[in-house]
């Protein structure tokens, strides 16, 4: 027999008691300019696919804001290029049963 959903729930339950007080303030979320920072102080080979992906959606907002040509919008490009040859080689893989040397496939994803 399956619980009734319009039953008044019990004070014993696990979900009748409140176990954080709601006038405490949530902890802060980090900018994405901190984040990147922050991340960016590890070496790119030691990034996590989560944190690789939240640093690439940072990396993207600045490499969209920054203007092409310039020193800072070329390091945000092979930064980007860099923290994602993890996805570039695993794409490559599915790949690999083709006549073409695998280097040259991870080649054309690098350079996209």
């Amino acid at each position: 027999m399956s619980p009734r959903l319009d039953a008044t729930r019990t004070p014993d339950a696990p979900s009748a008691t409140l176990s954080v007080d709601p006038t405490t303030p949530l902890p802060a979320t980090p900018l994405p300019g901190e984040l990147a920072d922050r991340l960016l102080d590890r070496p790119l080979d030691r990034i996590g696919p989560v944190d690789a992906r939240a640093l690439s959606k940072d990396l993207f907002a600045r490499l969209a804001e920054l203007e092409e040509g310039t020193h800072d919008h070329a390091y945000v490009r092979n930064t980007l290029v860099e923290l994602n040859l993890a996805l570039v080689r695993f794409a490559a893989a599915r790949f690999g049963t083709r006549s073409e040397p695998m280097e040259d496939i991870v080649q054309v994803g690098t350079i996209g």
